[in-house]
């Protein structure tokens, strides 16, 4: 509920604050005084487009902010969280400012948010319906909401949604695997061309190494050669009767000379010991160094084997990865997405069963929402029907009609199911039923809603309603049986309804009177609470005008304490 309202500015108000009441407020005043500048407030925190034209002459802005009670709207409440704004002590703050040159900002709890954000939040939650506007009541995808609210199918409702939601994501999935198809064909082929080529290669990290030391040997084995056998001749002499001293003849000369001494001097010996290990070692090395120069030969195929090895070796190095390593890490990726790929078909399938699921459970979802909106159509018929005679419209007929709605590509239904609930009004008894939005006046809207509401009242507790206009065309007893609605309606929601007649006021739960004056030569609108003797006169005025007798004082008094009463 809206505990209270401050405008600023806007239109002939200049600054006003009014303190509603949980239960039935009714706004009254001359015609002109200013009623439908709080209907224009109201509808502004609602989340409605803002003119620049609503700002007070000479003003540079409008201020309307109110302060929401939020105790019994978790949802609410868990919806503001989810943003990020915080109702302190269960009071919510907004405030929706309109400059002179046309931009509009709102505040929610203290913080900037879009105007549709203030729109979705308040949406089911404040209504307004008037002579120029139903903001909820001419629009057929609320008829569907009010309707699916009564019949308690909110829930299926949700489910059918969500089924329709998951079904276009698996569409949509479909769709752009197909669509991606050709690419992932060629990504195959090109993927399994790189594995297969380095598994052709059989590459061995440890193979390039010996490869090359192996092509070194064979591309110098005349070199190689000819230095073994220089080194031969040195360590262990040219057999081909070379003069070159070599290592053995020269460590021999030099056993021979420590021979001859060792006797002289004992600590020769250790030395002379030292030099014949040195003789054996040389005569083993020059036999390995033998061995080696005549297992060397010329393989010029095996050379040119080598070299297309190290070739290929190198390709794959420039296209795959600068080491033998890197190119396995490389074929390890391409086969995982190779395996992916491949798979691509079996989630083709899968797609295609789930979502033949999901269509079978959306249909029977959407019929059993169908036959519950049936049955409840049938009783919100009758129940407004029955709440429209009561409100002087005793040959008006309505009822709910279930449209079939246009099912989206390969859908069985929408996201709201096969039909789109709309409801129908004949003012007259032979009139035809014809969509609500073309055959209604604005008295007649106003009741409409009302009556709707009154047959729902239990459906969806806690909202601010708005009526104006509500009175139009009525008089006498049907007032009276406008303003007993209202007041029970009010039972369950806050109710502000701005009316002319004096049997309606009296079923208030707060009065407030609109005012117009000049200020400094110019118009202003005051908000005044009636209560006690004020209300009294208020209520005589509506009922006995500009002249106010005591005997329309008494009857004031009497339907106040005659409605208190109820």
């Amino acid at each position: 509920m809206i505990e209270t309202l401050r405008i600023e500015n806007l239109a002939i108000v200049e600054n006003e604050e009014i303190e509603f009441s949980a239960g039935l407020n009714v706004l009254t005043g001359e015609t002109g005084a200013g009623k439908s500048i709080v209907l224009g407030a109201l509808s502004l925190l609602a989340g409605s487009r803002a003119s620049p034209q609503v700002v007070r002459e000479g003003c540079d802005k409008a201020v309307v902010e109110a302060v929401f009670r939020t105790d019994h709207l978790p949802d609410l409440e868990s919806r503001l969280e989810a943003l990020g704004l915080v109702a302190d002590e269960h009071e919510l703050v907004v405030q929706r400012t309109v400059q002179r040159g046309g931009r509009s900002r709102v505040r929610v709890a203290g913080q900037l948010i879009p105007v549709a954000v203030l729109a979705e939040l308040f949406s089911g939650r404040i209504e307004i319906s008037s002579q120029h506007d139903s903001q909820s009541l001419l629009r057929t995808e609320f008829h569907g909401r009010l309707l699916d609210t009564a019949a308690g199918l909110l829930p299926l409702r949700g489910a059918v949604a969500e089924r329709y939601a998951k079904l276009r994501a698996l569409d949509d999935e479909l769709a752009e695997f197909r669509a991606a198809e050709m690419e992932r064909e060629r990504r195959r082929d090109f993927l399994s061309f790189q594995v297969g080529e380095i598994n052709d290669a059989q590459l061995d990290a440890a193979e390039i190494e010996a490869l090359r030391a192996e092509r070194s040997r064979l591309a110098h084995a005349e070199r190689l050669r000819e230095e073994a056998s220089a080194v031969l001749a040195l360590l262990a002499g040219d057999f081909g009767g070379s003069e070159i001293s070599n290592a053995a003849d020269l460590v021999d000369e030099a056993i021979r000379r420590l021979e001859g001494i060792e006797a002289l001097d004992p600590q020769l010996a250790p030395l002379l010991a030292g030099l014949r290990v040195t003789r054996e070692e040389l005569r083993d090395t020059a036999t390995e160094i033998e061995r080696y120069g005549a297992g060397i030969e010329a393989d010029p195929a095996r050379l040119a084997a080598l070299d297309e090895r190290l070739a290929q070796i190198e390709t794959l190095q420039r296209k795959y990865g600068g080491s033998i390593e890197e190119i396995l890490r490389f074929r390890s990726a391409a086969v995982a997405e190779l395996e992916r790929l491949e798979g691509a078909s079996e989630r083709a399938q899968s797609i295609g069963e789930l979502r033949a699921r999901q269509v079978a459970q959306l249909e029977t979802d959407a019929k059993r929402l169908s036959q519950g909106r049936r049955k409840a159509g049938r009783r919100l018929g009758a129940a407004v029907e029955s709440a429209l005679r009561e409100l002087a419209m005793p040959q008006a007929r309505f009822e709910l009609a279930l449209e079939p709605a246009a099912a989206p590509d390969r859908a069985p239904c929408g996201p709201g199911g096969f039909e789109t609930p709309e409801f129908r009004f004949s003012a007259g008894a032979g009139g035809e039923l014809l969509p609500l939005r073309r055959v209604a006046s604005g008295g007649e809207l106003s009741r409409t809603f009302l009556a709707i509401k009154s047959a729902l009242r239990e459906a969806d507790a806690g909202m601010v309603l708005v009526f104006d206009e509500v009175d139009a065309g009525i008089g006498g007893r049907s007032a009276d049986r406008v303003g007993r609605c209202l007041a029970e309606l009010a039972g369950r929601h806050q109710v502000l309804c701005i009316t002319h007649l004096p049997q309606i006021a009296a079923y208030a739960s707060a009065h407030f009177r609109v005012e117009k004056r000049e200020v400094r030569g110019r118009p202003s609108a005051r908000l005044l609470r009636v209560e006690g003797a004020e209300r009294v006169e208020e209520i005589a005025r509506m009922a006995g005008g500009a002249q106010v007798r005591e005997s329309t004082r008494r009857h004031a008094r009497e339907l106040i304490r005659a409605r208190s009463a109820l």
